[in-house]
């Protein structure tokens, strides 16, 4: 076991609180709130395949279709902190039921939705429903496992599902959008819903700070939804509004100053809604920074290779959403086998190890041209799924068990924020870098296809560059410490 494991024990024992007996339902439990995070990261990418159906049958701008992926976002990056912070304050299981009523309701109005409006305004509240839901779950896991072995396993369990979810988006959407109807692929999400719920009444038990840290720092709450929302609402428009746009620089202007607000009240905040004193622990800062550069290189990559199977090879969009499919089965294979690693060679090691295959796969990723085919193209993506699982639950166990019990859910959120907010970065960049070189070679008289892959290849080295700086930062950052959690955090 890990020293980090070994310093939340000590934690423990330094308080002299005896642990309460195993939740006898927890596995139940983990299944339950599982099943709703697989609904949240499906839905993130669901949507993409099934983009120009859509268009054709609602008839919609292209600024009316860009706006049914971005409420989604916007309201989840937003919200996703505040969220996190208000399980804490008034319950985990009642956020996270009250965020599952949500999320289902407002799929079922998507799936049903006649016009683009209801679609987006649908969209925008599913978003909300996964804000309240996904830092809820993660803080229900840590509080429910008590054993840290069984919490190490129920966290891979849980990044599975997760990552599952996010892998089976275009494959599940492409196929309901060409053999059923495009609302499908928001309606499966009903059922889903109503089973979960049903599971999660009866096996998901209650959970929250002490009575001593119930009040409420509105004014963190409401900066940094402000910082959140804006910096999310720029990174999303700014390619298409112009960087140097009149609502681009406002939104950034808005987001810093709201950010420098928050981070004031904070400081000086007695119930602080994120205590800024989590920030000296290096594993926290080190699992926090890690989800950021592998979401920068990783996320990006996802989005902009499902472009190059289709634009540059050709794939139909069931056939490129079926080559993640593979990629699915290897992060969740290697996401339980990195438990035993985490346990064998230490946490950092093993995400350190993540990192490396991650730098492999990119790299025979960037060796296909356009003459790829499905099967040489699939070990590529097999290398880097399962790089990104056994890096994310030991990354996941850094942040959550060197985190007092009391801020779980704000920690799940940190977590999932730096997720969004990274990868939404990493897009606009790496897609900045591939516009560049795509729109240089279509001057000097390339085609469409070839400029788009030298573009490609640019951006892809770009993350292969900043993944492999990730193994180097991990096996610094991620390395554990003689000491103990602090205990004025707790």
């Amino acid at each position: 076991m890990t020293s980090s494991m070994e310093s939340a024990s000590d934690q423990v024992e330094d308080t002299g609180v005896l642990q309460e007996p195993p939740d006898p339902l927890r596995w139940w439990s983990l299944l339950a709130v599982s099943l709703a995070t697989f609904m949240t990261y499906l839905d993130l990418n669901v949507i993409n395949v099934a983009i120009p159906t859509i268009q054709r049958s609602l008839h919609l701008s292209e600024a009316g279709l860009e706006w049914i992926v971005s409420s989604y976002l916007l309201t989840l990056a937003g919200l996703l902190l505040a969220g996190g912070r208000l399980a804490d304050a008034y319950g985990r299981r009642r956020l996270y039921m009250i965020g599952l009523i949500i999320f289902t309701l407002s799929s079922l109005s998507a799936g049903l939705a006649g016009n683009g409006g209801v679609l987006i305004g649908s969209r925008a509240v599913q978003g909300l429903g996964a804000a309240l839901l996904t830092p809820a779950t993660l803080a229900i896991i840590t509080s429910t496992f008590t054993d840290l072995k069984e919490r190490t396993s129920a966290i891979g369990l849980w990044t599975v599902s997760a990552a599952v979810g996010l892998a089976l988006g275009p494959v599940t959407g492409g196929l309901i959008t060409q053999n059923i109807r495009w609302g499908w692929i928001f309606l499966i999400n009903v059922p889903i819903g109503v089973v979960t719920l049903a599971m999660s009444v009866k096996t998901v038990r209650e959970s929250r700070a002490s009575e001593s840290k119930l009040s409420l720092d509105v004014g963190g709450l409401i900066t940094s939804a402000i910082a959140l929302f804006t910096i999310t609402y720029a990174l999303i428009e700014g390619n298409d509004a112009g960087w140097t746009s009149a609502k681009i620089v406002t939104a950034f202007v808005v987001a810093a100053i709201a950010t420098v607000v928050f981070f004031a009240i904070e400081a000086r905040a007695v119930e602080p809604m994120v205590n800024l004193r989590l920030f000296r622990i290096r594993q926290f800062t080190g699992g926090i920074s890690t989800q950021m550069i592998w979401a920068f290189g990783g996320l990006a990559i996802y989005f902009f290779t499902s472009m190059y199977l289709q634009n540059v090879l050709g794939f139909s969009p069931s056939k490129a959403g079926l080559l993640f499919v593979p990629m699915a089965f290897a992060l969740a294979a290697f996401a339980g086998f990195s438990t035993l690693m985490e346990g064998w060679i230490g946490g950092f090691r093993t995400v350190s190890l993540g990192m490396v295959m991650m730098t492999v796969g990119l790299i025979m990723l960037n060796m296909h041209d356009e003459h790829a085919t499905f099967a040489s193209l699939l070990p590529c993506l097999i290398v880097l799924g399962g790089g990104m699982g056994i890096m994310n639950v030991p990354m996941t166990n850094a942040v959550m068990q060197n985190t007092p019990e009391a801020q779980a859910g704000v920690a799940s959120a940190l977590l999932n924020d730096a997720r969004e907010v990274a990868g939404l970065l990493g897009i606009t960049i790496i897609g900045a870098t591939l516009r560049s070189k795509q729109n240089s070679e279509l001057r000097s008289g390339s085609s469409a296809s070839h400029a788009f892959l030298s573009g490609y290849h640019i951006g892809l080295w770009v993350a292969t560059a900043l993944v492999a700086v990730g193994i180097f930062f991990t096996y610094v950052m991620l390395r554990p410490s003689k000491g103990t959690i602090p205990a004025q955090l707790s």
